[in-house]
């Protein structure tokens, strides 16, 4: 076990506003069976994030409570049985989503086998803007849309987190990638691989499309589905509904839905080769130190952060 008996986390004390967010000093963890307990340098910030800070995310079990999911970072002790991993092995990963990681903190335990290698060429920084968003586009992509090389595949909101990951993923699978960004992003996304860019209405600029990915829920599902081709799918990241598979087979096109879960096998073996190769590029536009966790989230409720935002946590 580390020698540090306490460590510095981001926590919030109750539901609020960015500002809930304080840094105070808690004790540092310890592994269980099967867990190592990571040594955090940098902890990526997702919507799902600031969501749950304000009380409309996923459940925290008591406060205060440390929010954040992904991570990169060294191993820093071992629990029993955990074999995977040795002390200073560099890891990353989104471990136990929808259950609290902790990831916004100088320490963080979690499972061995949701976490996977950190590739040296990497950084922990990029690491840490991977997992969630590189997880959610490839499985609303591949696991629920069956991209294919040849199709047409539309990411609304291409310049963001999960959207320029998606744009990426689909165009490196042989698919004619079609986003939609504001005209301050619309080089970025080409530069990212998509083959046009709408900066003004979709539903009437664009058509026939296989597989379209839905980042926004509630209205913007329903206003997808005009510009599916029959039998394609519209593939929503927001959850479902009792009218989407109604709305979907009376538009003639399919409804799926991505609740993205932890997965070492496929970050390790799929994400890791793309990212080594160049073929995935995470961007990151803004690096936070711990204790400006509130000033991150603040941002990133904006809705304007090309690619992730990340905390340096070291």
């Amino acid at each position: 076990m580390t020698e540090q008996a306490t460590m510095r986390a981001a926590v919030i004390e109750g539901f609020g506003p960015a500002d809930t967010l304080r840094t105070r000093d808690l004790p540092v963890p310890v592994p269980g069976r099967g867990e190592v307990l990571v040594r955090v340098h940098a902890a990526g910030i997702n919507a799902i994030d600031w969501a749950t800070r304000a009380g409309h995310g996923v459940g925290v079990p008591g406060f205060p409570a440390v929010l954040g999911w992904d991570l990169s970072g060294t191993v820093a002790a071992t629990g029993p049985g955990a074999g995977r991993f040795a002390v200073g092995d560099a890891v990353f990963g989104m471990p136990r989503f929808p259950g609290p990681a902790g990831a916004y903190a100088q320490y963080a335990v979690a499972p061995e086998d949701e976490l996977t290698r950190t590739p040296p060429e990497l950084g922990h920084t990029a690491a840490a803007a991977v997992p969630m968003v590189a997880l959610t586009a490839w499985q609303t992509l591949f696991e629920h849309g069956g991209v294919r090389a040849g199709q047409r595949v539309l990411v609304p909101g291409a310049a963001g987190g999960v959207g320029h990951v998606a744009v990426q993923l689909a165009a490196d699978a042989g698919a004619e990638v079609i986003g939609t960004a504001s005209a301050r992003n619309r080089e970025f996304v080409r530069g990212l691989g998509a083959a046009d860019v709408i900066s003004h209405d979709m539903v009437r600029e664009v058509k026939d499309v296989d597989v379209a990915v839905d980042p926004v829920g509630g209205a913007e599902f329903f206003r997808l589905l005009d510009v599916v081709r029959p039998g394609g799918i519209v593939v929503t990241l927001k959850g479902e509904g009792p009218e989407h598979r109604q709305a979907a087979e009376q538009h003639g096109v399919r409804a799926g839905f991505t609740y993205v879960r932890p997965d070492a096998t496929l970050l390790g073996d799929r994400i890791v080769p793309l990212l080594t190769a160049g073929r995935l590029r995470p961007s990151v536009e803004r690096v936070f130190r711990l204790d400006e966790a509130a000033e991150a989230h603040a941002l990133g409720e904006q809705g304007h952060v090309r690619g992730r935002l990340v905390l340096d946590t070291a």
